[in-house]
């Protein structure tokens, strides 16, 4: 809501600029207004007036204050002539700059120009009793002459110029500083660059090495599988043999065996299969290191392979203190490699039968969004924390556990993890000592 108007009057000959000056000045220090806003606002009121006047008719200047909101000081200043809207507009948009908003429109009298101008933050407050005090001092209120306004106007110029010679000693003082800095940030900048450089000669130089001993490392896993696989092939054929041998010394066709040959012959035979056994193992962790298995896909049936897991290891879950459960599968099929898959399942279902003394082993499925997710839980020894990880490491066994049945290789599991890569997922672990551990193999739905 506006108030009703501060004060009033005509501006009819040039004179009057002079007036309306005084007039906008005292209405802007009676308000609140700050002394350079105060100058600001009465030079704006004297610049129009001056534009107004010069359309040959006489204007009406209302001053106004809004106390509601946001406090402000609102001049209207009215002429009589019509259509000028455009031509006042160009000519005072220097003006403008001045107040804070200036608008000039066509109203019912005429063309009006409108300024405002916002009151500072530590303005009194207008009350209505503040209100009636400046309605009270800007009656009383007399106008100068043009000589005092002139004074007036000489003191704000020598004001005025003696703060720019102020700001023109601080912005050369600052120029100053500013370019001892700039001195100092450039030495420094040098500093910066060479040590930089030489950062950079010195990362080069690393990345080099790097290269080198990534191919040296690269070299030597190379070497690795291929020992690997050329031991592993051919340790299998006198490992096999052995095997054969220890078979023909003890059928029944052969010539009968004391007691004692015939025990130290199954300790051959047992040695035989042990090593058959990590012969294999060995020949397999190559290929796959080798990336020489090359998965085939197809539609898997979940159900058939659950239940060829359940026939081929019952024979490894004897003890009546271990629940073997192979779960029915929640899900029917899945697109994988049906040998590899069981082949994961199996070397984790067979460590989890190995060092389950008591309590369960079970393999179970589920939908997880896309992905297919195999959990075999057991609650054997379990696995520290900081070594869960280490168990998928090649020959890696957890210190003090102990297979509870069979003799473990230390393969299965990084074969595992390995294979469970090639066919686009992932293998985990969780664990805790003395209650058990859960492997969770996850895989896509979909190849």
């Amino acid at each position: 809501m506006t108030a009703e108007p501060l004060m009033r009057m005509r501006l009819r000959v040039e004179q009057d600029i002079f007036v309306v000056r005084q007039l906008g000045r005292e209405v802007a220090r009676t308000v609140g207004l700050e002394s350079q806003d105060q100058t600001r606002m009465a030079t704006a009121l004297s610049e129009v007036g001056r534009v107004l006047l010069s359309l040959g008719r006489p204007a009406e200047v209302t001053f106004t204050v809004e106390a509601i909101g946001v406090p402000t000081l609102h001049v209207a200043m009215t002429h009589p002539a019509r259509g000028e809207e455009s031509r006042l507009a160009g000519q005072l948009q220097q003006v403008g700059r001045l107040v804070d908003t200036m608008e000039v429109d066509n109203g019912e009298s005429g063309t009006v120009v409108r300024m405002a101008r916002r009151l500072p933050a530590g303005a009194p407050r207008l009350t209505p009793e503040r209100m009636d005090e400046i309605h009270a001092e800007l009656a009383r209120h007399v106008p100068g002459t043009p000589l005092d306004e002139l004074a007036v106007q000489n003191q704000q110029l020598i004001s005025a110029l003696d703060e720019v010679r102020a700001q023109r000693d601080d912005l050369a003082r600052l120029n100053a500083e500013l370019e001892e800095t700039n001195r100092g940030v450039m030495a420094l900048y040098n500093q910066l660059s060479q040590e930089l450089e030489e950062t950079n000669r010195g990362v080069v130089a690393l990345y080099a090495e790097l290269d080198e001993k990534s191919a040296q490392l690269a070299a030597a896993s190379e070497a690795k599988s291929r020992f690997l696989a050329n031991v592993s092939h051919e340790l299998r054929a006198p490992v096999t043999a052995i095997i054969g041998l220890g078979r023909l010394l003890t059928d029944s066709g052969s010539d009968e065996l004391t007691t004692e040959q015939r025990r130290q012959v199954d300790l051959i035979r047992g040695s035989a299969t042990d090593l058959l056994t990590l012969v294999n193992g060995l020949l397999d962790l190559a290929k796959a290191e080798a990336g020489r298995i090359e998965p085939t896909w197809s539609e898997v049936d979940l159900k058939a392979v659950f239940g060829q897991l359940r026939g081929t290891l019952r024979p490894l879950a004897t003890r009546p203190e271990v629940d073997f459960t192979v779960e029915e599968p929640g899900l029917p099929t899945l697109r994988s490699d049906e040998v590899l898959l069981a082949q994961v399942l199996r070397n984790l279902l067979t460590n989890a039968l190995k060092f389950t003394e008591a309590g369960s082993v079970r393999l179970s499925v589920r939908r997880i969004d896309d992905d297919a997710e195999f959990v075999v839980a057991d609650t054997g020894y379990g696995i520290p924390p900081e070594l869960q990880e280490r168990i998928f490491e090649e020959f890696y066994q957890v210190p003090g556990s102990k297979p509870v049945s069979g003799k473990g290789t230390g393969l299965g599991l990084p074969y595992a993890r390995r294979l469970a890569g090639i066919l686009g997922g992932a293998l985990r672990v969780d664990s805790t000592p003395g209650e058990g551990s859960t492997f969770t193999l996850r895989l896509p739905l979909a190849s």
